[in-house]
């Protein structure tokens, strides 16, 4: 085919434009316009719009935070949606339990107390006797000297100790049967066999227990529980060694526990 004449002008070939490509921030790889997913990857090419700053979250807790729409190519999980009725009866609830728990408090604090503090002494206020053998005072069973006595000419009268208001908290007795801790003067005399304790409370109530002592000299030790004791009475039911011209006697008595 003969070619255009000389001078002839020649038309222009348009040249078609590069189609638009749009890379990976990922892996770089450079795909199509239009698509969603990458073709290497197939992670999401537009991950859209910034996430949203979270909500504060006293919204969070009341549940109207609001849900974040998920990315392009993902499933959204399905979220439990907590009913908005159950905070506020959770509080109603609480707000119960500690306006019924208030009186037990106290309690609760002292038996939490006594399983930390070790208990101490807990000397009595004043003391008395319903009777007394002359030289043998009720004092005698409080002051600390095993050689010292309380004795009555038989079992039955009380022993008295008072702590005042507002009362102490008693977690253990120690008993001293006997006229002395050495076993030839401990059985010249009678000594208690068994003894009634009454706990009198602030409030009037009282608690009693029976404790059987052995005869032996020397303390003996026994767990007795008692909150706000204002007063405590010691009673003899029965003796070891009773005998006619033999008095009953008993060397000491401690409580120990805490004050307030």
């Amino acid at each position: 085919m003969p070619g255009p004449a000389a001078g002839t002008p020649v038309a222009a070939v348009p040249v078609a434009a590069p189609a638009p490509v749009v890379r990976c921030r990922h892996c770089g790889t450079a795909n199509e316009a239009g698509r969603t997913l990458c073709v290497r990857c197939a992670l999401p090419l537009d991950p859209g719009p910034a996430p949203a700053a979270p909500p504060p979250w006293w919204r969070r807790l009341l549940g109207r935070g609001g849900r974040q729409a998920p990315l392009a190519g993902t499933r959204p999980r399905r979220a439990w949606r907590r009913p908005r009725i159950v905070l506020p009866l959770v509080l109603v609830l609480l707000a119960c339990g500690i306006w019924f728990g208030l009186p037990y408090a106290k309690d609760l604090l002292g038996l939490a107390r006594n399983e930390v503090v070790p208990p101490e002494a807990l000397p009595p206020s004043a003391v008395r006797a319903s009777a007394a053998l002359k030289g043998h005072p009720a004092t005698a069973a409080f002051d600390g000297f095993s050689n010292r006595y309380w004795a009555v000419a038989e079992t039955g009268p009380t022993l008295e100790a008072d702590f005042g208001e507002p009362g102490v908290r008693v977690t253990k007795l120690v008993v001293l049967a006997g006229t002395s801790t050495k076993k030839d003067e401990f059985l010249t005399q009678a000594r208690p066999a068994r003894i009634l304790v009454e706990l009198v409370a602030a409030d009037g109530g009282t608690s009693t227990r029976r404790i059987t002592l052995k005869d032996q000299p020397g303390q003996q030790t026994f767990d007795l529980r008692g909150s706000g004791v204002t007063r405590i009475r010691v009673t003899p039911e029965t003796a070891y060694g009773a005998a006619r011209g033999r008095h009953v006697a008993l060397a000491e008595v401690e409580f120990f526990g805490h004050r307030g």
